[in-house]
């Protein structure tokens, strides 16, 4: 059996993700920071499915907290796809800006995941899959989302950067770009803002956790899909 991690994926569109990897027949572990509450929900879900899966807790913005739980991954000797999707936000102009909320923006969306792969590589069997969930404002800048929306264009990036390390292996590494995805964060959204989105849409609405993980499992399926960054945008301009 083939086995995927999914980080932060307790809800939402990691949540989406692991049921796909389930029903395609892997043994999914699927991590989360501090949700008690929703890691217990994703556990009944996903049993509903298949009983092929753990949920870990592994806090990205830890350091420490994320190397034993890598340690604990190599256990299984074989990690065939990982889909990097934890990530936070921070929606502060630039003067209100603090060091501390920088690196930890830097260090949740970016960092954790070059190191977990760096420490998995081993691991890391030919023809894997590895997948980013970066952002449509990685691509297109926000005026209140700078430090996510550097960290999300770093993680396209890095996506493409490490292709070169996984050359001639067969392993192919890909960025999902959503834009605006209804999730439980984006639930709170007052209407006349989401109506001011959705005018900057040709769909005029956001995309489902589905329609992202669909992507993502495009990305896995297709295995000469390869250091391309999927802008999932429903035809979105910022202008």
């Amino acid at each position: 059996m083939k086995n995927a991690i999914v980080t932060g994926a307790t809800k939402g569109i990691g949540l989406a993700i692991a049921r796909r990897l389930l029903e395609e027949g892997y043994f999914v572990v699927v991590t989360y920071a501090h949700d008690e509450a929703s890691a217990e929900a994703c556990r009944e879900e996903l049993a509903r499915i298949s009983p092929a899966f753990e949920v870990v807790r592994a806090d990205q913005s830890d350091k420490e907290s994320m190397r034993v739980f890598a340690k604990s991954m190599l256990q299984k000797e074989h990690i065939d796809c990982i889909v990097c999707n934890a990530g936070t936000t921070l929606r502060r102009d630039l003067k209100d800006i603090t060091d501390e909320d920088w690196e930890r923006t830097m260090q949740v969306n970016l960092n954790s995941s070059l190191y977990l792969i760096r420490d998995l590589y081993d691991a890391i069997p030919r023809n894997s899959r590895i997948v980013f969930i970066g952002s449509l404002m990685g691509v297109h800048p926000h005026g209140t989302s700078l430090a996510y929306g550097v960290s999300k264009a770093a993680v396209h990036a890095l996506a493409l950067n490490l292709v070169k390390s996984f050359e001639a292996t067969d392993t192919t590494v890909n960025a999902i770009a959503p834009g605006f995805v209804e999730t439980e964060w984006q639930a709170s959204k007052p209407a006349e803002i989401r109506q001011n989105i959705y005018s900057k849409s040709a769909i005029k609405r956001f995309a489902s956790p589905d329609e992202v993980a669909d992507a993502v499992m495009f990305c896995v399926r297709n295995a000469f899909v390869n250091g391309s960054v999927l802008e999932l945008s429903g035809g979105y301009s910022f202008k």
